[in-house]
């Protein structure tokens, strides 16, 4: 059963807003501000990391345009490079989406579980439990249908971009005063200062790439795809210069570094004890849109791969009235759970995430170079076409090339750090040309 688009230009802009706003908005700016040091730095990441996240945004919009089909962050690998290339980058992917679920989820069930679980069971047992109902309701909900899903999301959505706007107003009141805290320099010079600050601005900035595996889902994809994109990722920059300033009026530079419960804080600014309560519930139903988009997107991958035979063919089966993958759906949720009882914390996954994330980025972002090659019938057709190419892909390829010098910089207090992710890649290979082996044919004598 092949997919139906069912897709329209707002859900498409739902969901790149979900893909990228999870929680780490409200917890990276405490990292940003202690590995940059200074305010310069930490607003300069700021702004810089929305400039080249604008411009992976506008390649990534192209690259949907010119290739729209299910799975297309893997596809364009597997057109513009070679199979084996595309599951070795794709399946960290979607193992690095996981853990991120996995560890986002976490986040959501401490801030719910103080209203929903006794006191003496909120942490450890609790935590687990919430983390696990949370994601199975969500799972079972994708069943109803993928337009089910896609509406569950947009409302979602509205609540998360409510919770940053109404933090925003922090800034209006009177006690919104920077807190005299001893600034942490960072031990580094600046340009490292500013590396290490863009890892996790990066981290918090990711999430529209995945917008071009729902190709085959969208309606008149070869538009809606490109403007998605773009709208969705405006308004999230707005939205992250806005919450950044206002943190940075509130608590200054000192007050920022590893301040962990940003959002909860500005609450009680702003409202007091039941800001907390107010706050602690719209985090836990944000965490539930990013839970919920990374369940509707990453099992377009494994139909992907499916199609390709490089994966078992029930990866690829479709309920023709939900358009859901049944099997591909649970497969990765499942991955998700035991992701679960392995995730330390947010903040140890972080430089493992990025150091992922860079290197597939940015070979997704040189295949522009290869698939304009590839599709020059196209270019008369009126689909969407990057301006000032080839500068805006070359800014955001370069730039994550920097950011994956200064992960390797932070790998240097953990040498095997580099060998594992190394591992994992080379992993990928071996599955890919083990299930794609032909069997020995014997030949007669």
């Amino acid at each position: 059963m092949s997919i139906k688009p069912k897709l329209n230009r707002l859900d498409l802009t739902m969901i790149v807003i979900s893909l990228v706003i999870g929680m780490g908005i409200f917890k990276t700016p405490g990292e940003v501000a202690t590995r940059a040091g200074n305010v310069y730095i930490f607003l300069g990441a700021w702004i810089f990391g929305g400039l080249v996240s604008l411009c992976g945004a506008l390649t990534f919009a192209e690259i949907g345009a010119r290739y729209p089909t299910a799975g297309g962050f893997y596809k364009v690998f597997s057109y513009c490079y070679h199979p084996a290339v595309a599951f070795m980058i794709n399946w960290v992917v979607v193992i690095s989406n996981a853990a991120s679920v996995a560890a986002v989820a976490i986040v959501g069930a401490e801030y719910i579980n103080p209203f929903i679980i006794p006191a003496g069971i909120q942490h450890g047992a609790g935590i687990t439990i919430t983390s696990i109902s949370s994601i199975l309701i969500l799972y079972f909900i994708n069943f109803l249908g993928i337009k089910m899903s896609a509406r569950l999301q947009n409302v979602l959505t509205v609540f998360k971009v409510g919770l940053i706007l109404l933090l925003c107003t922090a800034v209006f009141k009177s006690n919104a005063v920077p807190v005299a805290v001893k600034i942490i320099p960072h031990a580094g010079n600046m340009v490292t200062a500013f590396g290490l600050s863009l890892v996790a601005v990066f981290f918090t900035y990711e999430g529209y790439e995945q917008t071009i595996n729902f190709g085959s889902d969208s309606i008149n994809a070869k538009t809606n795809i490109p403007k998605a994109i773009f709208m969705g990722m405006g308004t999230v920059i707005v939205l992250y210069l806005a919450i950044n300033f206002v943190y940075y009026k509130v608590w200054g530079i000192g007050g920022l570094q590893g301040n962990n419960q940003l959002a909860s804080k500005l609450a009680g600014i702003i409202m007091g004890n039941i800001g907390y309560k107010i706050t602690s519930v719209l985090l836990f139903l944000s965490v539930m849109a990013y839970v919920n988009v990374n369940i509707l997107s990453n099992p377009r991958i494994y139909y992907a791969m499916a199609e390709d035979g490089i994966l078992p063919q029930i990866f690829k089966r479709i309920n023709p009235k939900t358009q859901v993958q049944d099997f591909g759906m649970s497969f990765f949720v499942a991955a998700i759970l035991i992701i679960l009882f392995f995730v330390n914390s947010f903040s140890d996954m972080l430089n493992y995430v990025m150091f992922f994330d860079t290197i597939g980025l940015s070979l997704g972002a040189i295949s522009i170079f290869l698939l304009r090659k590839k599709t020059k019938h196209l270019d008369d057709t009126g689909i969407y076409t990057i301006k000032w190419y080839p500068y805006v892909p070359l800014i955001f390829i370069i730039s994550y090339w920097f950011v994956t010098i200064n992960i390797f910089i932070t790998f240097k207090e953990n040498p095997y750090a580099v060998l594992i992710c190394l591992g994992v890649y080379a992993l990928g290979l071996i599955i890919y040309y083990t299930s794609t082996r032909k069997p020995a044919v014997n030949l007669p004598r």
